[in-house]
């Protein structure tokens, strides 16, 4: 049985073939013995700035006898060395009961192209509908029509088509998900085309250039499977009897189904509407909303890197960062979604309407560097008046709709120097942003809720005493940030996944209120679409 060796050390400038002899030294054996090994985890330790080192976790195999391995690790009864376990069989065993009619799903982000992969391998042939477009399409309408000209198209965005929003974002595959489906979505994305090194990074990231291209080969491999993949294809509305979902209507056409699963993201928002008008169940939770703050990535690098930036093995740096109780009431105000080398961008799904978010390419090799800073709020708090959960994106669309007002309709975002943001001073002179359709200096008061607002303020000047130049005038803060996660939750059964109110419906995913990023959206389409092959058998 291999070796899991953890914790292993190397510094900047020594190479990864001394990983065998740092292995065998911490076992006790000649490195003769090892007989194969590779690396499974790679992490930067940069706690210590005056001596960042990279750590390894390898398995090997050692020559001799199959107890060999055994005998090693009970002798040296250490936690950074273990008998590598097997991997838990996560087969599903197709289930008897006759399928009511072809399983749907909606949505082909992240939650919905998984749960798709899977019943189209296990045979099940899913319809997949998708009220944007495919990539190639979808390219042409945000590079070209929106960002070259301004002709915004509420179907086909950074948010809606193939791929959903998961496709032009940073593609950051981190999750504290401890779930043995996560390597399944790693080792997919691998295989239509994302880097090797997403499979042993301890921050894996793909990149929003080669998003698009993997989301392409993933429909075809379920077009080939004898799944079908519908772009342009809106869910209009559901028809229910006898408390069961039994058709869809997709632009004005009816189509009967068996179990659908909802993959839709938080941004449907007139989707999520009509679901409420047709008695799906909704209940509220805590939200984030906030800001994106932008410096040189230079500036983060000597943060981070001190007397060792600009070393050639060094990544382009990150953070994730707490202004603890920087919120009062509300707690504290945190970074979200950070892109080294990346760039701010438009998530809005309406016209009229701004609202932010980041993505990096690959290389991350861009000048500048952004974060989500946001805090959370309690959707009760924001609508007292209410007891409709779906109030809270009445809320967030009078925020996003006096981001576009104040910039004079252009969707130019609003922004501030983060010193002026502090001490409330209007901003002036030459303004850049990696935003692809530039920038208005703006006060940012006047579009952000006031405790929203004074917690941002609090918390970007707490930053700035640890980090010199946090709040400083290179930062811009632009806003805002109301896509980080969703209002509503869908309520599902535990077991069935199903929604409490609607047989047959399965909501899944971010817009469901379970998931919160590409990896555990992913991991709840999957274990959505094994619950459905457990009940239903696939048809003849």
């Amino acid at each position: 049985m291999p070796i899991a060796v953890r914790s292993l050390t190397l510094e900047l400038d020594e190479p990864e073939d001394l990983l065998a002899g740092r292995a065998a030294a911490r076992l006790k054996v000649p490195v003769g013995d090892i007989r194969v090994w590779g690396v499974v985890r790679r992490t930067l330790d940069a706690r210590d700035k005056s001596r960042l080192r990279f750590s390894y976790n390898i398995e090997l195999a050692l020559a001799g006898s199959p107890k060999r391995e055994r005998q090693v690790v009970q002798r040296l009864h250490r936690p950074d060395v273990a008998l590598l376990q097997p991997e838990p069989d996560l087969e599903v065993e197709p289930g008897s009961t006759p399928l009511p009619g072809r399983p749907v799903v909606v949505g082909f982000g992240p939650a919905g192209m998984f749960a798709a992969v899977l019943l189209a391998r296990m045979g099940y042939r899913p319809l997949v509908l998708d009220r944007g477009q495919e990539v190639s399409v979808r390219h042409r309408d945000i590079l070209v029509d929106f960002y070259r000209h301004g002709q915004f198209h509420p179907e086909s965005n950074l948010l809606f088509g193939e791929g959903g929003a998961g496709a032009y974002s940073d593609g950051k595959l981190y999750t504290r998900l401890h779930d043995p489906r996560v390597r399944i979505v790693l080792e997919l994305l691998y295989q239509f085309g994302a880097s090797p090194s997403i499979l042993i990074d301890g921050k894996p990231h793909v990149g929003s250039d080669k998003l698009p291209g993997i989301c392409r080969r993933i429909r075809m491999h379920i077009n080939d499977l004898g799944g079908e993949v519908r772009f342009g294809a809106r869910l209009d509305d559901v028809e229910i009897r006898d408390g069961r979902l039994c058709a869809v209507v997709v632009n004005g056409e009816r189509i009967v189904c068996g179990p659908v699963i909802l993959a839709i993201g938080h941004s449907a928002r007139d989707t999520l509407r009509m679901l409420g008008r047709r008695g799906v169940a909704f209940e509220p939770k805590p939200f984030q909303m906030g800001v994106r703050i932008e410096h040189p990535q230079a500036m983060v690098d000597r943060w981070q890197y001190g007397p060792s930036c600009g070393h050639e093995r060094l990544p382009p740096a990150d953070y994730q960062l707490v202004a603890k109780g920087a919120a009062g009431d509300q707690g504290d105000v945190f970074s979200f979604c950070m892109c080294p080398g990346g760039m701010i961008l438009p998530t809005n799904e309406s016209p009229g309407q701004i609202s932010t978010n980041g993505a990096s390419r690959s290389r991350r090799g861009g000048p500048l560097a952004n974060s989500g800073l946001v805090l959370t709020l309690d959707p009760v708090g924001v609508c007292p008046a209410s007891a409709e959960p779906l109030a809270a994106f009445d809320f967030l669309e009078g925020v996003e709709r006096s981001a576009f007002e104040l910039t004079g309709g252009t969707y130019r975002v609003p922004v501030q120097r983060a010193a002026d943001f502090i001490h409330g001073r209007q901003s002036d002179g030459h303004l850049e942003t990696s935003y692809p359709l530039g920038g208005q200096w703006s006060d940012l008061r006047r579009v952000l809720p006031p405790a929203v607002a004074e917690s941002i303020a609090r918390a970007v000047a707490q930053l700035d005493r640890r980090l010199p130049g946090f709040g400083g005038d290179e930062a811009l803060v632009t806003a805002p940030e109301t896509r980080a996660s969703g209002p509503v939750r869908m309520t599902r059964d535990r077991d069935s996944r199903e929604s409490v109110s609607i047989l047959s419906l399965y909501p899944v995913g971010e817009g469901a209120g379970y998931a919160g990023g590409i990896v555990s959206a992913a991991v709840d389409g999957i274990k959505t679409a094994e619950a459905i092959i457990a009940r239903y058998a696939a048809e003849e």
